[in-house]
């Protein structure tokens, strides 16, 4: 089959999306179908379009249907579009509804299509190759990572401002990787690395760097106001790193609903007090680390090949 997966995520900025469309084409490759990845469709012929995001991939959405009326389109729900752009913008509606299947990251988000779309839904959970290297977790520093291009939707800064509010005594440092997707973003990066001695903001990192920093910390922690799946969870996950979250919708459908490590979106002292609870209550960290373990079978990549194996054959 002939497949062109589009995905609007600039291809010199590591973002969720990118890393995504790139796992899925490797894996629709190594299922034997010819991929071709592109950040719009411009009206070359193929069996079946793949979009990541109803909304930013509208307009080829509705090109290749006007183009291609009888081949089916395949559109995965990643974050924004599920998330915030549904009930504000006709055309995520519009994409959904010329969508043959759609792709939800986690099964929360089903819950937020209107209910004649459901029957289309298939959940992929985004998957992790195990890494390779070891972790070197210092004994000195609870060492805390945060994974995550800078923007609004990340509140990116909401860790900086959480680790203000700890004991003189916490051990806590906070590394931030991801790329300042605006002036004003950098600049308050760099200030917080320069006045908060809690936080350092190294920019971003290729992907094997990133990795090896996730693997050495204690915590993964995600503050995002709304995510679709978030790949860092699932990457946070198979490195056997406890996960704090804000309680969105993204993360609760990946952790589960009674997973002990929420705060509300936007609560600072609700995440200083959690992440020093993971710090200075051995029982509790471990109590993260046991569920983040018995996650992990979800996000092993044979089990997503086998996810996309199935869904291409009811087309």
């Amino acid at each position: 089959m002939k497949i062109t997966l589009i995905s609007p995520a600039a291809v010199d900025i590591c973002s969720g999306n990118l890393v995504t469309a790139q796992r899925w084409a490797n894996m629709l490759s190594a299922l034997g179908h010819d991929v071709r990845t592109r950040r719009v469709y411009e009206g070359e012929w193929c069996d079946l379009l793949i979009a990541l995001h109803a909304g930013k991939c509208a307009t080829s959405i509705e090109r290749f249907a006007a183009i291609h009326p009888n081949n089916p389109i395949i559109v995965a729900m990643t974050g924004t579009d599920i998330y915030g752009d549904l009930q504000a913008d006709p055309q995520v509606l519009s994409s959904l509804e010329l969508a043959t299947r759609i792709v939800a990251l986690q099964p929360s988000a089903i819950d937020e299509l209107p209910q004649h779309l459901h029957e289309r839904v298939r959940v992929i959970y985004q998957s992790v190759s195990h890494p390779s290297h070891q972790s070197n977790r210092r004994s000195d520093l609870f060492e805390i990572c945060v994974i995550g291009n800078l923007r609004e939707v990340k509140d990116p800064f909401r860790i900086a401002d959480a680790v203000k509010h700890l004991p003189e005594k916490s051990r806590i440092q906070v590394v931030h990787i991801g790329a300042a997707l605006s002036g004003d973003m950098a600049s308050r990066a760099k200030l917080e690395s320069e006045t908060n001695d809690r936080y350092q903001w190294l920019g971003p990192l290729p992907r094997e760097q990133t990795m090896q920093r996730l693997a050495d910390a204690r915590l993964m922690v995600l503050t995002s106001i709304m995510e679709g799946g978030a790949n860092v969870v699932s990457e946070a996950i198979v490195c056997c790193v406890p996960v704090i979250s804000s309680h969105i919708s993204g993360s609760i459908g990946l952790l589960g609903e009674d997973y002990p490590g929420y705060f509300p979106v936007g609560d600072e002292h609700a995440l200083a007090a959690i992440i020093h609870r993971a710090e200075a209550d051995s029982d509790f960290l471990k109590t993260l680390t046991t569920r983040v373990l018995e996650l992990a079978p979800l996000f092993d990549p044979a089990n997503e090949q086998r996810a996309w194996e199935k869904l291409l054959v009811t087309l």
